[in-house]
């Protein structure tokens, strides 16, 4: 699956995402909507300029229009997809999340009150997965958080850049050697040129974008952070302290290097770290899985942990299994007392890569440093 039209309308339509974007076509000259996707734009106003043009094929998704205008379109070919009340997020956003904005509030309310959690409290009411209103909601969405990340592989973030996905354990507390690790392992490889993505979650995701968004600050800095970080361990029992202090240290440094995180509402109970700058939340954990591993044309760095890395290992593995040589990605397993013998992946992984083009590409090392190194190569 290609990330960048896994989920996207044909190359030849037009995204009309803000109302600059708009003007400035109307200004040019622009006659007919023809291939328009139009996305949550606010045209009250534009009532003149929509009924200059020809509205056939044009698409409106989840738009506001002056009294009439609405059908006045619909009777002239647009189609029109409407504003859905009942949902607390926009189907049809233009962008990727910020924390700022999932975490809205968070410095006067608690973490319940925020726009993240009133989503997953909105997907897990009873039957919501099973009702076509919901699903077809969520689809949107995702389409949606599809499509803004294209945009951002296009961007100059990474164009010219390798994207090296970091995995490993929501449990690494800060505060902890694994925690440090991630975070220092972030750092290196964001000053090494490479855009850090990982899952978008608590843990040693958290810190991989931690050391990556502060990987320009001084060490003491970098160190403060982590002290600081530190008297807040995890999410539990207080997601609100938890984010507070992500929070703080953000503050402290606006200009942070930016980094992805994908995480996702199906664990929800996990919430999403402060320190992506760029955040693709999908409702679809199987999609955002998927695109994660397409997106990290640099490989990927698999950190302790258990359940849901070793599935994400052996996921990473099975595209490298059947890929041609050109689409084979680096895999490093960190830890040899953890894949050799807690959870022993390294050895399957060892005997399923045995005399297949991925069998030079896996690698089993100690250090972070041992593993920008291997990627270096």
């Amino acid at each position: 699956m290609n990330a960048a039209r896994s989920l996207h309308p044909s190359p030849r339509t037009l995204e009309v995402e803000s109302l600059d974007s708009f003007d400035r076509l109307v200004a040019a000259g622009a006659r007919t909507m023809q291939g328009w996707h139009a996305q949550s734009l606010d045209l009250r106003g534009r009532t003149a300029q929509l009924k200059a043009m020809n509205a056939q094929g044009g698409i409106f998704l989840g738009c506001t229009f002056d009294d009439g205008v609405e059908d006045a379109l619909r009777s002239r070919g647009a189609l029109i997809f409407p504003k859905l009340a009942a949902v607390p997020f926009n189907p049809y956003r233009a962008r990727l999340y910020t924390p700022q904005e999932l975490y809205e509030g968070i410095g006067e309310s608690r973490y319940e009150d925020t726009l993240d959690a009133r989503v997953y409290q909105w997907s897990i009411q009873p039957g919501q997965r099973h009702r076509l209103d919901a699903t077809l909601a969520a689809a949107l969405h995702d389409h949606s958080i599809g499509d803004a990340l294209e945009e951002l592989t296009r961007s100059e973030l990474c164009v010219g850049r390798t994207m090296v996905g970091v995995m490993g354990g929501h449990a690494a507390r800060r505060g902890s050697g694994v925690f440090e690790e991630a975070a220092l392992l972030g750092r290196l490889l964001a000053r090494d040129g490479r855009v850090v993505a990982t899952g978008g979650g608590p843990g040693t995701m958290e810190a991989a974008n931690l050391g990556a968004y502060l990987s320009d600050a001084p060490e003491q800095d970098f160190r403060r952070a982590l002290d600081d970080l530190a008297a807040v361990p995890g999410f539990r029992p207080s997601v609100s302290a938890w984010t507070r202090t992500a929070a703080a240290v953000v503050e402290r440094h606006p200009e942070g290097t930016p980094s992805l995180g994908i995480p996702t509402w199906f664990y929800g109970h996990e919430p999403p770290n402060f320190f992506a700058t760029h955040i693709a939340k999908y409702f679809a954990n199987a999609i955002r899985e998927a695109i994660l591993l397409e997106l990290c044309n640099g490989g990927i760095v698999f950190l302790p942990g258990s359940g849901g890395t070793v599935q994400e290992i052996f996921q990473d593995a099975c595209e490298n299994y059947y890929g041609t040589p050109e689409t084979i990605m680096p895999m490093v397993l960190v830890g040899l007392e953890h894949w050799l013998r807690r959870y022993p992946a390294w050895p399957l992984l060892q005997s399923l890569a045995a005399g297949r083009g991925m069998e030079s590409r896996i690698f089993l090392v100690d250090t972070v440093e041992e593993a920008l190194a291997v990627l270096d190569r």
